[in-house]
């Protein structure tokens, strides 16, 4: 029962910090469940990616419920589209790095050191994003494209989109902090959705207690709810802080469990 508590707990922060920051919450699920479960890599991407849907789900659609205007449809959208079907090739990808490895800890090992590596790439990003030169793009087919490529990356990775959504609304759309978060958990809405009806209708759900599931689903939902209240009381450059914060702590855990499964500890 403690670490079912546990779960909860980690699903609860997770979701507060990744609704204010727009990161979802899984990059920092993910790795953590992986540092301290003794469950598979398939159920912790599964349970992860469950907590993450039902947080953007609550922020996403209360945003929308409230006629806030944060999220632009026309501009987003496209590449969430393209960040859904991406997911699916994710998925497909990741099954075969788990087929191939011939070892379930393989894929564990692939999936932390390219976090830590696109983690390292998002916060030096982040660190120097005012010295460079940001775009607005209008065309949805290039938004499309480069959605599937975040969804293929997020969708592997089992973080539902995080970090990199904002270094992609950052750059290829010119937002600020505030605004790419709402933009970044309706993207990710729109991926977890596609990712989790995949996992369904393929017959691949692995084996998970309902209980933690139930528990981390309730984490991430008071977590979003939790979120959106900091979120409108703090300003672009506390929520810029946080995230870089964040982005050291997952750099530390990822190298952690990368070794960790590689058997080097």
């Amino acid at each position: 029962m403690v670490e079912k508590l546990f779960f909860f707990a980690i699903s609860l922060f997770a979701s507060t910090v990744g609704a204010i920051c727009g990161i979802g919450g899984g990059v920092i699920i993910k790795p953590v469940l992986d540092m301290f479960s003794s469950d598979s890599v398939s159920t912790i991407s599964f349970m992860s990616g469950c907590t993450v849907l039902a947080m953007s789900l609550y922020s996403v659609g209360k945003s929308m419920a409230a006629g806030e205007k944060t999220v632009e449809l026309k501009s987003v959208t496209p590449l969430a589209l393209g960040a859904a079907i991406g997911g699916i090739a994710g998925k497909l990808l990741f099954d075969v790095v788990k087929k191939s490895s011939g070892n379930p800890d393989g894929v564990g090992t692939v999936q932390s050191v390219c976090l830590a590596i696109m983690t390292i790439m998002t916060l030096v990003y982040t660190l120097n994003k005012s010295k460079i030169k940001t775009y607005r793009i209008d065309n949805a087919a290039i938004s499309v494209i480069v959605g599937l490529t975040l969804g293929i990356m997020s969708s592997f990775l089992g973080i539902g989109g995080g970090p990199i959504n904002l270094v992609i609304l950052y750059f290829f759309f010119s937002m600020a902090t505030k605004q790419a978060a709402a933009n970044s958990l309706y993207i990710i809405l729109f991926s977890q959705i596609t990712s989790f009806l995949f996992t369904i209708f393929t017959g691949t759900v692995p084996v998970f207690s309902p209980l933690s599931l139930g528990l981390m689903v309730a984490g991430g939902v008071l977590g979003g709810m939790l979120g959106r209240k900091v979120n409108k009381k703090i300003n672009n450059e506390t929520v810029e802080k946080l995230f870089a914060g964040l982005m050291v702590l997952i750099i530390g855990i990822s190298i952690f469990n990368s070794l960790r499964y590689s058997g080097m500890i």
